[in-house]
């Protein structure tokens, strides 16, 4: 066929040499007789006696040479398919030892050879059927696809050695053209901000710019990797970090930023969601997934995040990478650094990464290699609005509107703002909801005529931020209780006795230390200062007494 490639081999050689021999052998006598137009008898058994064949087969060789290329692998010994030894099987012999393979043999109970070889025994004479040899048997395992049997037996992280590394993504040159993500738990013990005292591994989600091998953004939460991580990085990613790195009490150059044109990812859950999908669609990035089975597509936030925790591992309360490198280390008794330090640790040491030289960019460095090609490209836009950006990939609701606003999760949600919208609710449909898990005070709608997002606060404004876990830890609780129906006074009144127990529990239940954190990451909240503002003090004339107000000084008992 034009345009035909491959070749194939025809045990030139793949065949051993004792058959190569007698290949050569056949052919120079078979190859004179295959020219004559007619092979006598007398011929026929001159050639057998000279190959140690019979008259039949010397025919047989003639027109397989007749048949074939004229070469010397066209009469090379063919294998006994049958036999002492051979292949061959009763079918319904061959169907049980298939039964038995599939059920028994490709489990991750990693059963041997020698109990296969038992079921099967018993199944066969259960029906009145010979069992196989052991060898028989050997040859089936050994004819399975190597790369199925070992992830069916050890899982897909065992086979992924025996899978080819064919393939890589179309290279890209333009800075943010094509950005990876991932997550990973860091290898280091934070402790609380109060007591000083373990609370567990943080979960890192960073990303990095394919062309120039800079960071663009991290996020480091006590969440477990979700959507909402997602867009946290994204974020972090977008806006110009020079008032986050004011604001987190660091002095460093960070001129990373910015959206990017398209985000690769693995096919973890969190990347396939709505409220990820819709973000990128409405900013404009495009989202390509790794294939399946071949991480070696991810390989450069892979190693990244394996860079990345190579530094935490000089921290105090290292966990290592696993506990053989950890030996006997305390980590929980070393740990000294609270999630705010190991963020500005780690921002510092990102810094310090975009101004080393990397093997990937030829010796140069990340930033360098940012610099030139921003001064080549343009620099890629920023956001400006980071809250405005990030609601755009928050988790997505959608509820009916009614006269008292929004019920969402038992909680009521009311702003002036809906009053144009309340007067004509039944044309609505459900609306587009959006809010932040880590704290759901309050919520943004989607206007349906404008587009816009309209900030809804809790309808009753004296309720504490809180949470979605609390939420739900409270929700639970109420169950057990045997509530069948929950209002949202008592789903408060749960969450205050949960973090009474909670702050009582702190300096001695580890759970409760990192779920008062959590707490504590929730985004400040400045509404009520906002609406409610302090009186003025009154004024006091100079040489004036002080007066003092009843009930100021209280006796403490």
């Amino acid at each position: 066929m034009v345009g035909d490639s491959s070749v194939a081999d025809r045990g030139v050689l793949t065949a051993q040499e004792a058959r190569w021999q007698v290949a050569v052998r056949r052919a120079e006598v078979i190859g004179a007789l295959a020219r004559l137009d007619r092979v006598s008898v007398a011929a026929a058994d001159e050639a057998a006696v000279e190959l140690g064949v019979t008259q039949r087969q010397v025919y047989v060789l003639v027109k397989r040479w007749r048949a074939g290329e004229g070469v010397a692998s066209d009469l090379l010994p063919r294998r006994s398919s049958g036999g002492r030894g051979g292949e061959r099987l009763p079918d319904a012999v061959e169907e049980i030892v298939r039964t038995v393979l599939r059920a028994r043999y490709l489990t991750r109970q990693r059963r041997s050879v020698a109990v296969i070889c038992r079921e099967i025994d018993r199944e066969c004479k259960v029906r009145g059927l010979r069992p196989p040899s052991r060898s028989a048997v050997q040859r089936r395992i050994g004819r399975l696809d190597p790369v199925k049997a070992v992830a069916a037996r050890e899982g897909q992280g065992a086979a992924r050695s025996r899978r080819p590394v064919g393939g890589m993504a179309p290279p890209v040159t333009g800075v943010l053209e094509r950005v990876q993500i991932d997550h990973t738990p860091a290898d280091v013990i934070v402790v609380d901000e109060h007591h000083r005292l373990p609370i567990g591994r943080p979960y890192v989600t960073a990303a990095i710019d394919e062309a120039t091998k800079c960071v663009p953004g991290f996020v480091l939460t006590l969440e477990a990797p979700s959507a909402t991580s997602v867009g946290l990085c994204l974020a972090h990613m977008a806006i110009v970090k020079r008032a986050w790195l004011e604001r987190i009490g660091i002095q460093a150059v960070w001129p990373m930023s910015g959206k990017p044109a398209q985000l690769y990812t693995d096919n973890a859950a969190e990347f396939k969601s709505e409220a990820l999908r819709r973000g990128c669609d409405q900013h404009g990035i495009a989202i390509d997934y790794r294939p399946l089975g071949a991480p070696h597509y991810g390989g450069i936030v892979e190693r990244l995040v394996g860079t990345m925790m190579r530094m935490v591992h000089e921290l105090p309360g290292t966990t290592f990478s696993d506990t053989r490198e950890r030996g006997d280390y305390d980590s929980d008794a070393k740990a000294v650094l609270t999630l705010a330090e190991l963020q500005r640790w780690m921002a510092l040491s990102v810094a310090c990464y975009h101004g080393e030289p990397h093997d990937g960019l030829g010796g140069r460095t990340p930033g360098g290699m940012w610099a030139e090609k921003v001064a080549e490209q343009g620099a890629p836009p920023t956001v400006t609005n980071e809250t405005a950006f990030l609601v755009d990939f928050l988790p997505v609701e959608r509820r009916s509107l009614r006269r008292t606003g929004f019920v969402l999760d038992h909680v009521q949600y009311y702003s002036d703002a809906l009053k144009p919208l309340i007067a004509r609710r039944e044309q609505l449909g459900k609306v587009v909801l959006r809010r932040d898990p880590r704290d759901i005070s309050r919520i943004w709608a989607l206007h349906p005529e404008t587009g816009e997002y309209l900030e809804v606060p809790y309808r009753t404004w004296s309720r504490p931020a809180i949470s979605l876990w609390e939420q739900r830890a409270a929700v639970a609780r109420l169950r057990e209780f045997g509530r069948a129906e929950i209002d949202e006074n008592a789903l408060f009144a749960m969450v205050e006795q949960m973090r009474h127990i909670t702050e009582n529990a702190t300096a001695t239940s580890r759970r409760a230390r990192r779920n008062t954190e959590r707490r504590r990451a929730t985004p400040a909240r400045s509404r009520a200062q906002t609406l409610l503002p302090a009186p003025p003090p009154p004024a006091v004339s100079p040489g004036a007494p002080v007066v003092v107000a009843p009930f100021e000084v209280i006796e403490q008992w």
